[in-house]
């Protein structure tokens, strides 16, 4: 990988508000990540080799977390941010989320429309590339998820099809 995809990768990184990025390609591997001031430190851990012993009847059990609990300090998530019933569409990369072909143009769906596979939802900038993010099955939007020129990361819901 050359030297100026890793500067382009920094300024990225720099622009969002991630705290890491690992880009592979092919055999070559890069992973950049920022200590963010005030927030505690995320430890991934391996899962046991062993099944654990099960508790004892006067053992509390405490529930597990897993390292993606960290963005929300183990909390839930509220009861408004749940996701509507059907097909969730997923951001593929992380980059800029843009709603229509340009700023004087209509957005490419709405809410209530109805798409096919294949058809474009939304496009997102990755390092000043435009990436058309596609229906992967028909039906109805049923909600848009994030807003124009808002930053978005990697599985991050972007669209519900119904």
């Amino acid at each position: 990988m050359d030297l100026r995809k890793i500067k382009k990768l920094i300024d990225l990184l720099e622009e969002s508000n991630l705290s890491e990025l690992e880009i592979k390609e092919g055999e070559e591997s890069v992973r950049l990540s920022r200590n963010v001031s005030g927030a505690a430190p995320v430890v991934y851990a391996q899962p046991p080799a062993t099944p654990a012993a099960p508790p004892r009847n006067d053992e509390p059990v405490m529930p597990m977390r897993s390292p993606v609990d960290g963005p929300t300090g183990g909390r839930e998530p509220a009861a408004g941010s749940a996701l509507p019933p059907g097909h969730v569409v997923k951001s593929p990369m992380v980059g800029t989320f843009y709603s229509s072909p340009s700023p004087d143009k209509p957005a490419f769906v709405t809410v209530g429309q109805s798409v096919k596979a294949g058809e474009t939802l939304g496009i997102i900038e990755a390092m000043k590339m435009f990436n058309p993010i596609e229906a992967d099955t028909s039906g109805t939007v049923v909600a848009i998820l994030t807003e124009s020129g808002q930053p978005v990361e990697f599985d991050q819901p972007l669209f519900v099809i119904g």
